[in-house]
């Protein structure tokens, strides 16, 4: 059936189903097996088997295996069991190694899979007579969903009921504009894919207006569907930091190769055998060059990310997370993220009072013609649930519905009684709603809005008693929103705002309040002490708004408040010299908002921005950390955001910057470990062999060192808690490195720190053993257990005395593996198979007094402050 040119009620009637009631749970669970769920099919992932033979892929690891092969075939003909084990330990290790690089991938994918799932769409769907919200992949043709602005398009689907419809396709059609959509349109067969007004298409987003409809198309057999295949260019993006660190271990790799051929020249030179050198020299690179670097730190980033969906921010975006730490502003919303959102009538007054009347359940006839009249035009409802009462809507209007209900006044009385002929829904840019209703037989438009706006369109009543009233509440921190009425002849065809919201009869004003959250203010006192500067930004009054910001601690002595009409009459450059000292913005539109994070952006500030309408997206999309309400926000804006604050509260985006600091600080101990570590190798056999022509260690004994170090630790030392005086620190400048305020340095130096030990170890080996597999065992046990060491000292700038030597159980877990992997093969028959000896006891004492040297001298680095802090000037 081609449902755009049919009636609705014969495409009702194909699809089994009622507009009153919808669908039945067991014509849904039918649906489900015959159409699947509502989703575009994905690209094929990768196996576990795939991403094992992926990890061979490297050129170096591969001209490891090949060596080995060889080196294997050459022990099985000269029949020496010494070099036949050598070469089959190596393919063991290698594929260890393997195994341990599928694990880590398969873990950040499914960290990832978590993420989306989280992220999914949910539709409004009416079944069995009763509306609820489900996963939009549950939807099935003959579904009857609803639409308004802001919220993506789950489904294709054939309208049944429009107000003022509009569609962003752009996605489908190509066309930038908006396309107006109607209900009652009749459309040819024949007609492109853009001219199908009565549809809405799956993938698209409402921009204006409310809409019921049916669904006609999921999955794959939507429209965006049909062309799912010529969309699947889905490809797996790094973040910034991931692809500086895939540049960094190309450059170390350079380096290490450089390295690795000088060792086999000289190897070559002093007659160690070919097949010996040629192993330690390729071992070595593949130890050295930090392949697994990117992988690790997905998984941090992506246990970060889990981390912060416990504190109600849900991140869509992992390179969000770098960013998070940065934070320098945080332009927040007032109502509902620095406030409460749990609006309440306290004041009303009506054109002509003397004075402001307090809201109650006995009100004057004059308040409660009023409060009848605002709940007309509102959208929102209370239901009174066993005692409770149940918000559904914007409390803004919730606040007026419940007024009108405690002076006898149900809103759904109200309704039957007076009926809504027509509406024009509310959008940011008007910050306007009408409705209009037949009274008493008469046509009555109802005008609702903030009173700057709706005084400018009144053409009757006392408009300068209602100027100073609204004042008056502003300075009390009300919330004032003024109501306007007229009759009109005729129902017009087309409402518009031209014809509907101008010449009105000024009626009155109601104030609700709106208190501050409390832990708000501990919010932004922490903001201050971490260096980020807390702006509001709100469509109040500037009274109202300025108040609140007092009360909070953002409005401090010589911060300004400004409007967006003062806003809009500022140049960029004057609004780049004020915006440091702008602390409050009122009565500010979308754009407003893109032009404060610009002008904090130009200033070299990372701008996080909060929103929850449509109009909001653009701005959340400039700012660099886009913060979406996730009870209150749109699908659109909760698309166009990095992290969505599931609470939409004003804390949860300071808690979330922590969190951000916690996990690059993390970021920034995984690659100070691992990249100390490698360099200590390289430079190790590097000297080793320049100095006395004898390699330190051997290919499988590198080989193992690696397995042992690089994984578990690593992963275990990027799960650290976040320290304490994380939020005490400024902010990292933009542009700043990983590498900044000496961390370069310091892993450089550790590196030849651990070299030295290890070549100590060396010597001492040798010489009180006499033989060169003495000193290769002591190399062997100091190399790898510093590193192991070295994970703890890497944990903070702080002393390990005073956060606690074993409060990360993850390391703890992962060190005490890592020291029975070494000690396995140091001290079983293993060690013969690894070109290991049995050592003196005095050796093994002096080897864990080298163990222990990085320790100290770390703990005395970090006393004498040679390890430093960045701290706020504050």
């Amino acid at each position: 059936m081609i449902f755009y040119n049919q009636p609705k009620e014969e495409v009702l009637k194909a699809l089994h189903t009622t507009a009153e009631g919808g669908l039945t749970a067991a014509q849904v669970e039918t649906l489900t097996q015959q159409y699947g769920p509502n989703k575009l099919k994905e690209k094929k992932k990768k196996g576990n088997i795939e991403r094992f033979f992926d990890q061979f892929k490297d050129v170096m690891i591969l001209i490891l295996i090949a060596a080995a092969a060889v080196s294997f075939v050459i022990a099985c003909v000269e029949r020496n069991p010494r070099e036949f084990f050598e070469p089959l330990l190596i393919l063991l290790i290698v594929i260890l190694n393997a195994v341990m690089g599928v694990l880590q991938e398969s873990k950040a994918e499914k960290a990832l899979d978590a993420l989306k799932s989280m992220s999914a769409l949910h539709a409004r769907v009416l079944r069995d007579g009763k509306e609820e919200v489900i996963d939009a992949s549950l939807l099935v043709p003959g579904d009857i969903i609803h639409l308004e602005a802001g919220d993506f398009i789950p489904a294709d689907a054939r309208l049944i009921h429009s107000v003022s419809l509009k569609s962003e396709e752009s996605a489908l059609t190509g066309e930038s504009v908006p396309s107006e959509k109607d209900a009652a349109s009749e459309i040819a067969e024949n007609a492109p894919l853009g001219d199908r007004s009565n549809m809405v298409f799956s993938g698209c987003s409402i921009t204006y207006g409310t809409a019921t409809a049916v669904v006609t198309a999921t999955g794959m057999d939507t429209e965006m569907g049909k062309i799912a295949n010529l969309l699947d260019s889905e490809n797996e993006t790094q973040t910034p930091l991931q692809k500086k660190l895939a540049q960094l271990g190309k450059y170390l790799g350079i380096v290490a190769l450089a390295a690795c051929a000088v060792i086999f020249v000289v190897g070559i030179l002093n007659h160690i055998p070919v097949m010996e050198i040629f192993m330690t020299s390729v071992s070595l690179a593949v130890s050295a060059i930090p392949e697994g670097l990117p992988a690790i730190v997905t998984i941090v980033l992506s246990i970060g990310v889990q981390r912060m969906v416990k504190r109600n921010a849900l991140i869509r975006r992992l390179p969000a997370v770098e960013t998070l730490g940065g934070a320098s502003v945080i332009c927040s919303d007032k109502t509902g993220t620095l406030t409460q959102n749990r609006m309440t009538l306290v004041k009303a007054y009506t054109d002509g009072a003397g004075n402001l009347e307090d809201i109650s359940t006995t009100n004057t006839e004059e308040v409660k013609r009023l409060l009848a009249y605002s709940t007309l035009c509102c959208d929102g409802s209370v239901r009174f649930e066993g005692g409770e009462e149940k918000h559904i809507g914007d409390p803004t209007e919730t606040a007026i519905v419940l007024a009108a209900h405690k002076n006898g006044l149900p809103k759904d009385d109200l309704e039957k009684q007076y009926p809504r002929l027509a509406e024009l829904p509310f959008d940011s840019d008007r910050k306007l709603m009408s409705t209009i209703n037949r009274i008493d037989g008469k046509n009555i438009v109802i005008v609702k809005g903030a009173f700057d706006v709706m005084a400018t369109r009144c053409i009757a009543g006392d408009l300068e008693t209602a100027k100073i009233m609204t004042e008056k509440m502003s300075e009390n921190a009300l919330r004032v929103l003024a109501v306007g009425y007229k009759e009109i002849d005729t129902l017009p065809a087309i409402p518009t705002s031209e014809e509907l919201e101008n010449g009105l009869n000024f009626m009155g004003l109601v104030g609700m309040i709106d208190p501050p959250r409390p832990e708000a203010k501990e919010a932004v006192s922490v903001c201050r002490k971490a260096g980020i500067k807390p702006v509001m930004i709100t469509g109040d009054h500037v009274v109202t708004a300025s108040a609140i910001a007092k009360e909070l601690g953002i409005l401090e002595k010589g911060d300004h408040a400004i409007t967006g009409a003062e806003l809009d009459a500022m140049t960029d450059a004057e609004l780049d010299e004020a915006v440091a000292s702008i602390s409050v913005y009122a009565r500010v539109s979308p754009e407003n908002k893109i032009r404060i994070v610009k002008a904090w952006q130009r200033r070299g500030q990372v701008v996080s921005m909060t929103g929850d309408g449509v109009n909001d997206a653009p701005a959340l999309k400039a700012a660099d950390i886009g913060c979406a309400m996730g009870i209150t926000g749109t699908d659109v804006a909760k698309g166009a955001a990095d992290m969505t604050l599931t609470d939409d509260n004003f804390a949860t985006i300071v808690e979330a910057v922590r969190e951000g600091r916690g996990i690059y600080a993390n970021i920034k101990k995984v690659v100070g470990f691992l990249l100390g570590t490698n360099i200590g190798e390289v430079i190790t056999v590097f000297i080793a062999m320049l100095l006395w022509h004898k390699t330190p260690l051997l290919s499988m004994q590198l080989l193992w060192i690696n397995l042992v170090t690089d994984s578990m630790p690593a992963i275990a030392l990027g799960m650290e808690a976040v320290e304490k005086d994380v939020m005490d620190k400024a902010p990292k400048p933009k542009e700043e490195g990983i590498f900044a305020n000496g961390l370069g340095i310091r892993v450089f130096l550790q590196g030849v720190m651990f070299a030295i030990l290890t070549l100590i170890g060396f010597k001492v080996g040798e010489a009180a053993t006499g033989v060169l597999e003495g000193g290769q065992t002591l190399a062997f046990m100091v190399l790898a257990l510093c590193q192991v060491v070295q994970a703890y000292n890497m944990r903070s700038e702080h002393s390990l005395f005073t956060i606690g030597i074993f409060s990360n159980s993850k390391l703890n877990g992962a060190a005490l593996i890592s020291t029975a992997l070494v000690a396995m093969v140091l001290f079983t028959p293993l060690s013969g198979i690894f070109g290991l000896i049995t050592l003196p006891a005095y050796l093994y004492l002096l080897g864990l007094g080298l163990i222990l040297i990085p320790f100290v001298v770390m703990e005395v680095s970090k006393a004498i402050r040679l390890i430093g802090h960045r701290r706020n000037a504050v």
